[in-house]
């Protein structure tokens, strides 16, 4: 399986709007046969870039479990896809919701559609492994967006996480967050047993974007 090297946009300055087109062609050149690479953009972002950079793989940053209907302010599923999703996050430490919103989410989202769900700590993963959602990705929220990567400063914490996430369903693939930079950090996640990296402003805060995609992508080999 392809190993992934997720980017979440977020709501930085630099990936909204005409630059979150920018960055997803980016992503999209940087895109080699042996990793998986998926911008996580803004709801009101994802058609521009998935028609910007259509093979590029697009999820959303959160979506609710929400029928068609009276819901106002609400991120509705189906409307997602239709407007380009091919995937979304859930739960991430700045936008955090209970266990009973990842459960229905996933209750009525296609079977194929990926989900990632974040969690600060071993116990979290656990409980989100039991849901049996596509990903999880430990994240420690006091080393997001610092510039220690999770591998070099909690390094346990991944190889726990993957520990106790394959003890309870081996389905379930485990990515890594949280200070992640470089082509080195992500070599350290795998090595750790991960499947991939979730990263934000070591991308999106870049002064030479296509250098640092690619310093990603070498640190995955070939």
């Amino acid at each position: 399986m392809q190993p992934l090297i997720v980017v979440n946009f977020k709501t930085y300055a630099t990936a909204m709007g005409q630059k979150a087109v920018d960055l997803a062609q980016a992503m999209e050149r940087a895109s080699k046969d042996h990793v998986r690479m998926i911008a996580v953009v803004s709801a009101f972002d994802l058609h521009a870039v998935k028609q910007a950079a259509p093979s590029l793989e697009v999820w959303s940053q959160h979506l609710d479990p929400v029928g068609k209907g009276s819901f106002t302010g609400w991120l509705q599923p189906i409307n997602a896809i239709e407007r380009g999703a091919q995937g979304t996050i859930i739960n991430h430490a700045e936008h955090k919701v209970d266990i009973e919103h990842v459960q229905q989410l996933m209750q009525q989202l296609p079977d194929e559609f990926p989900m990632c769900a974040c969690a600060a700590d071993v116990d979290e993963a656990h409980q989100l492994a039991e849901l049996g959602p596509t990903f999880i990705a430990v994240e420690p929220p006091e080393l997001i967006g610092g510039d220690i990567s999770v591998t070099t400063a909690d390094p346990a914490i991944v190889s726990e996480t993957v520990n106790a996430v394959r003890a309870i369903n081996p389905h379930v693939r485990v990515l890594c967050g949280a200070g992640v930079k470089d082509g080195k950090d992500v070599k350290t996640a795998v090595e750790l047993g991960a499947h991939g990296v979730l990263l934000a402003s070591g991308v999106t805060k870049a002064s030479d974007v296509d250098a640092v995609l690619a310093d990603l992508v070498a640190g995955l080999g070939n």
